[in-house]
């Protein structure tokens, strides 16, 4: 199959026999119908539970027309054409914004992922959903991230700059975030893959843009880069729900004073009016 597009992003093609598709990401791909006319299984295997594909189990039926009514007979594999990230090339080449080296953006974040206390974390702050969300807290005068709930779990990041995300696996160390590979999520942006699971070098040579990326096992550190022109708060999270929900996020809050001035522009006045009245309704 060939691969033409990755999480809403064109790309050139890419030719593979298979393909990990992470929580959170989409891809779409073209499947050539050339062989000989019959009932062919198409497998997806999951990495958790249910690894079986007897009786049918994580699997589907591409039947040519023509084709009798029965189950395939065809087994899997062979696996020759591997999926490789960072080979994946989006079809409209951008430049890679801010200098070409890992740690030169002009904001630099290195966020490590663990867990305790049955809880996941992010620089050891576990997220923690606020009594009132991120915009309507920025939306009433809270700025800074001190001013901003969950206490820790807020960045503050400027307008119109290159922003680079590193985000190393820790699944292999005491307190690190185990139950990966984790796929990472950024709401608001999709960002330029400049180091893949995988790779220990970076890419800044047309690299693949995406809004969800695998951050891989002990040993790697994916970087991400993503320049801020889009005002607001952006979740970044992890995609696998349970995980999200043991606090493995942060928001990314970006340009609060254009944010206040972007959406309070268009917030209704009686908006204003609702704490006093739903007060004096409880009253």
């Amino acid at each position: 199959m060939t691969i033409i597009e990755a999480d809403g992003v064109e790309t050139e093609p890419m030719e593979v026999d298979s393909l990990p598709v992470f929580a959170g990401q989409r891809y779409s791909v073209v499947v050539t119908a050339n062989q000989t006319i019959g009932n062919y299984w198409i497998r997806a295997s999951a990495n958790l539970l249910s690894q079986t594909f007897e009786g049918g189990l994580n699997s589907a039926i591409l039947r040519y027309e023509g084709a009798s009514d029965e189950d395939p007979t065809t087994e899997a594999g062979p696996y020759e054409l591997d999926f490789n990230e960072s080979l994946l090339r989006p079809l409209d080449n951008e430049d890679v914004p801010g200098v070409q080296e890992i740690g030169k953006a002009d904001v630099n974040l290195n966020l490590v992922p663990g867990r305790s206390n049955n809880l996941f974390n992010i620089n050891g702050v576990s997220f923690e959903d606020p009594s009132v969300p991120v915009l309507l807290q920025i939306l009433s005068g809270a700025t800074h991230p001190s001013q901003l709930l969950p206490n820790g779990s807020v960045y503050e990041l400027p307008s119109n700059k290159v922003i680079e995300l590193s985000i190393p696996a820790t699944d292999g160390q005491t307190n690190g975030a185990v139950g990966g590979p984790h796929p990472i999520h950024l709401h608001g942006h999709n960002f330029w893959v400049i180091r893949s699971a995988g790779n220990s070098s970076a890419n800044f040579n047309n690299p693949i843009k995406r809004d969800t990326v695998s951050i891989g096992t002990q040993g790697d550190n994916v970087t991400v880069r993503f320049y801020t022109d889009n005002a607001g708060h952006w979740f970044l999270h992890c995609h696998i729900d349970w995980h999200l929900h043991h606090g493995f996020a942060v928001v990314m809050a970006e340009s609060p004073a254009d944010t206040i001035a972007q959406e309070g522009a268009v917030v209704p006045a009686d908006w204003k009016s609702l704490c006093s009245s739903n007060s004096s309704a409880s009253n």
